[in-house]
């Protein structure tokens, strides 16, 4: 698939999965914690796993094995940091029914901000190469199905009608595929490789920062246990992704 095509197909869909939110109207409180501590830790070995055995030996492939690689991911990850900083928003995804979470309007900017910087990273590796691009989006995507359920509920708690809900998270989720475009206009007149140990950064900085603490929170040391094998799942995928894979 020609890149152009790989950024639009697969960015709309990443924007389609903002509709996953109203999945939260079908079930209830508790069924809801249940499902998202989970995918929680699924999604969180996924980014980690996909940053650490994907795109970084992918990136040292292109680049060389020289520091600027690794500032590539330092700079993806201090974007991240430094972003939720500028937004006063942790990247939070704990169950909707979480008070604690930001409301309204200053979840969508950063939501949408988010994206954007999301789609750039994997447009990105899209270009220079459609296999990597996928597994990148993949671990993206596992990421997207708790945040879009929490971010339902906040709204919903926030006042909003859930068809006003459920536009404004696909309208913040349309940044997504904007990144890609983004990227792939760059790449016509810069080198655009820089990008994959950026993606990388944000993998590792989503994954570990947002991520781990939300499901290392829980009580109960089945539950423990359980998020633990769950993180353990998504990483060791990307694990054998990359020892399986065609390069291997």
């Amino acid at each position: 698939m020609e890149p152009l095509a790989a950024i639009l197909v697969f960015g709309f869909a990443m924007s389609l999965i903002a509709l996953s939110g109203s999945f939260v109207l079908l079930l209830e409180a508790d069924s809801v914690e249940r499902i998202i501590l989970p995918l929680v830790a699924l999604s969180s070995g996924s980014l980690i796993g996909g940053a650490l055995f994907h795109l970084m030996p992918d990136a040292v492939a292109r680049l060389g094995n020289n520091p600027l690689v690794y500032v590539g991911v330092a700079g993806g990850f201090l974007t991240f940091l430094v972003l939720e900083q500028l937004l006063y928003w942790h990247h939070c995804h704990r169950p909707a029914v979480d008070h604690r979470q930001p409301m309204g309007v200053m979840l969508l900017v950063g939501d949408g901000v988010h994206n954007f910087i999301g789609g750039l990273a994997i447009g990105a590796v899209f270009i220079v190469d459609f296999r990597l691009g996928v597994l990148a989006w993949a671990a993206a995507a596992i990421h997207e199905v708790p945040q879009e359920l929490g971010d339902f509920g906040v709204l919903l708690h926030s006042g909003w009608s859930k068809g006003r809900a459920l536009a404004a998270n696909f309208a913040t989720a349309l940044t997504f595929p904007l990144g890609g475009l983004v990227a792939w206009y760059a790449s016509s007149w810069i080198d655009i490789d820089f990008l994959i140990p950026f993606a990388a950064g944000n993998f590792l900085y989503i994954g570990a920062v947002d991520l781990v603490p939300q499901f290392k929170a829980v009580s109960g040391g089945g539950s423990i246990l359980s998020n633990t094998l769950w993180w353990t799942l998504g990483a060791g995928a990307l694990a054998a992704a990359a020892i399986l894979g065609p390069n291997h």
